[in-house]
């Protein structure tokens, strides 16, 4: 090559590389400046504005893993040899969410319950139902001609059954469980990170009634909680704000920084329960049947594999699930047990599916959170499905304040099998369904009770062109009963079942439940299965675990183990 050629690609290269370092150092930059403004970190902190640059992404919540969203086949894959009919193939997306790895445990919700006692002590009148509501039903486990009396007597509290799945719990207790489990999840970061003091830890505090943390008060404004007692906070996160010339000094462990906002990312979204079709594509892994972008074969279990035994050959022919195998045979013989237990069993025995959650099939079936229909009406919707929604608004006083549940305003519920159960928790924000004025002109949602859209409202009948208030009574598809019993002039609760000839036990409050259990054959650990059962309603064989949503991407940037802790 000759000199002169050399020099001509030197000159090239010396003007690449410059220009790359100038994209670089423009980039680096630019990176926290708003493209819309020129406003850079350091000019909205001047200003007194807020930024952001520190979210790094979503933490994965405590003893939850990563479901990454997709799309899959949401129903029966095999026969129906029940010709039930309501498991039709559907296609259907879910969006990534993140579910607890087990079942929660009796020990989880014993903390559930030790904190209900001593948060609402059921010594003090105005508090009595409401650990009371909590409480499950331990008497699911007696059986007329059966003598599990100490079962009913042992399984909820004793140690040696701490790490097995909660049972005798309603849908609505579950449903509570998991709004509870929430603000635990957000005191606990607010404590981690120096904005809370440790509340049952002060010695000028009592937690106690209304007095107690829940996370819409805190964000709706922090002094809400404890009647705006600021000795309740530490540090807060650094702030903005310089002190200003000649401003005192605040006094040690003082509040000088600022409260936690929903911008700043650091707060964790609200606890409940899987949708059904969240819980079913959970279930059924099909990541592990991917082949690049297909999905090659089918799945009739959480495993992969159309047989319930193990194949492994340490362990071979022992079940891969805790669920009955015949007619007397729930464990198989003494000394070779096929499953390992005869009723339910330890969280995590046996191997977990392809997106690492245990005992998707077996051991427990499990609340969801959706009302039951016979169909699923993918005609509907086909992203991220779930029948039950109500819209609900905060609720806003004549002072133009929202409105909080305080000792002397709670309000309680009898449901239909006469327990009592409160409608709001003191110390939370009371919430109300939208009025027809929020709705008007939208074209996502015209009301706030949406449950039996399509499938018994007034829209769904001969009737669809009439407005409501001009009927006498509201159209029903389902021959259920309302209310199976009256009220005496008294107040009191006289119980009365219903005599009336009815059609059907589908009603509203009919609520979906997944996965076989420890009391099941094998046709129910068929993760596309469903049955229902009321809403107020418990059994020895059904649990629950919770869910919460995934903010941001579908899935982190470079793969990495979904409980990777990222520090604030």
């Amino acid at each position: 090559m000759s000199m002169k050629n050399l020099f001509n690609v030197t000159r090239v290269l010396v003007i690449v590389l410059a220009t790359l370092l100038f994209v670089s150092c423009h980039n680096r930059t630019s990176r926290n400046k708003s493209a819309l403004t020129g406003w850079d970190a350091k000019d909205k902190a001047a200003a007194g504005f807020s930024s952001n640059t520190n979210f790094r992404g979503q933490i994965s919540p405590p003893g939850m893993v990563l479901i990454e969203g997709g799309a899959f086949t949401m129903g029966h894959v095999q026969d129906d040899v029940l010709f039930d009919w309501n498991t039709t193939p559907i296609k259907q997306q879910v969006r990534s969410f993140y579910l607890d790895e087990s079942e929660v445990t009796n020990s989880e919700y014993l903390f559930y319950l030790e904190w209900m006692e001593k948060v609402f002590p059921p010594s003090d009148l105005n508090y009595k139902d409401i650990y009371l509501s909590a409480v499950p039903d331990t008497l699911v486990w007696r059986d007329v001609l059966g003598s599990n009396e100490l079962l009913t007597e042992n399984y909820l509290r004793h140690p040696a059954y701490a790490d097995y799945p909660v049972v005798g719990v309603s849908w609505i207790q579950a449903t509570q469980y998991c709004k509870w489990r929430s603000d635990r999840v957000n005191e606990k970061i607010l404590m981690d990170i120096n904005v809370l003091n440790p509340l049952f830890e002060s010695d000028s505090l009592e937690v106690k009634g209304q007095n107690n943390f829940t996370t819409d008060s805190y964000l709706e404004n922090p002094y809400l909680l404890f009647n705006g007692d600021s000795t309740i906070y530490n540090k807060g996160l650094p702030s903005n704000t310089k002190r200003k010339k000649g401003q005192s000094r605040p006094s040690r462990g003082a509040f000088t920084g600022r409260h936690v906002k929903v911008a700043d990312g650091v707060l964790a979204p609200k606890f409940r329960l899987p949708t059904e079709s969240e819980w079913e594509y959970a279930a059924k892994a099909i990541i592990e049947k991917r082949e690049y972008n297909n999905i090659r074969g089918r799945k009739k279990y959480a495993w992969d594999g159309k047989y319930t035994r193990n194949k492994n050959k340490r362990v071979k022919g022992d079940q891969l699930a805790n669920f009955k195998q015949g007619k007397g045979d729930y464990s198989g013989i003494p000394g070779w047990s096929n499953d390992g237990a005869d009723i339910t069993n330890r969280v995590k025995q046996y191997d977990p599916n392809a997106f690492g959650l245990y005992d998707m099939s077996g051991n427990v079936a499990e609340w969801v959170a959706d009302v039951y229909r016979p169909i699923v009406d993918n005609d509907a919707n086909d992203f991220n499905y779930f029948r039950g929604n109500i819209f609900t608004k905060k609720m806003i006083g004549e002072d133009g304040k929202v409105v909080m549940v305080d000792d002397a305003s709670i309000e309680y519920d009898t449901l239909d099998n006469g327990k009592i159960i409160p409608k709001n928790l003191p110390g939370s924000i009371k919430y109300v369904p939208i009025s027809d004025r929020d709705a008007y002109m939208r074209n996502n949602y015209e009301k706030a009770y949406n449950v039996d859209s399509r499938d018994g409202d007034l829209a769904s009948t001969k009737l669809y062109n009439k407005d409501e208030d001009e009927l006498e009574t509201k159209p029903r598809m389902y021959n259920s009963p309302i209310k199976p019993r009256v009220i005496g002039e008294s107040g009191l609760l006289m119980q009365q079942y219903d005599e009336e000839k009815r059609t059907t036990l589908i009603s509203d409050k009919s609520r979906v439940y997944k996965g076989g259990s420890w009391k099941d054959r094998e046709y129910w650990l068929d993760p596309s299965q469903r049955r229902y059962l009321p809403e107020y309603m418990a059994t020895n064989y059904i649990g629950f675990r919770c869910a919460t949503d995934r903010l941001g991407t579908m899935t982190p940037k470079r793969r990495k183990p979904t409980t990777t802790k990222i520090r604030y």
